[in-house]
């Protein structure tokens, strides 16, 4: 079992899961490996890992993938994320990967964005993304 400081023990198979999908990280551009996995409302876990592309706009972020994963097994609630990230500092979801969490994530869902080496950054979807746009503004 992973101990990672300041990691509440709900996010440690998260993390292993991210950890895991890092090392399968196609990163040949930036060196930047990243992982993510997320928890949903029926307790599954669903990982991804970024996937870059010479053609630099159609990589595709590790939270994408992960979101992929989950919603083609029919699940449409995440309760819980982790990312890794291979630099030294946690690397938090980007601007785009935040809106896509939300879609999923109630506004208070935790995010902790940690590293390989087991720095850890915890922050709500509210933190990332203030006065969020979601889709209960469409109902």
């Amino acid at each position: 079992m992973t101990d990672v400081e300041g990691l509440p023990a709900s996010a440690v198979e998260l993390y292993e899961a991210a950890v895991d999908a890092l090392k399968r990280s196609y990163s040949p551009y930036s060196h930047y490996p990243v992982g993510a996995a997320v928890r949903t409302a029926s307790g599954r876990v669903f990982a991804g890992c970024n996937v870059e592309n010479a053609s630099f706009p159609l990589g595709s972020c590790a939270e994408a993938g992960a979101i992929a994963a989950m919603a083609l097994a029919g699940e449409r609630e995440i309760v819980e994320v982790v990312t890794v990230t291979g630099g030294s500092e946690p690397g938090t979801p980007c601007g785009g990967c935040r809106q896509r969490l939300r879609e999923f994530a109630a506004p208070m869902v935790p995010v902790h964005a940690t590293t390989i080496d087991g720095r850890v950054l915890t922050s709500t979807i509210e933190d990332l993304l203030p006065h969020s746009f979601g889709p209960e503004h469409l109902t």
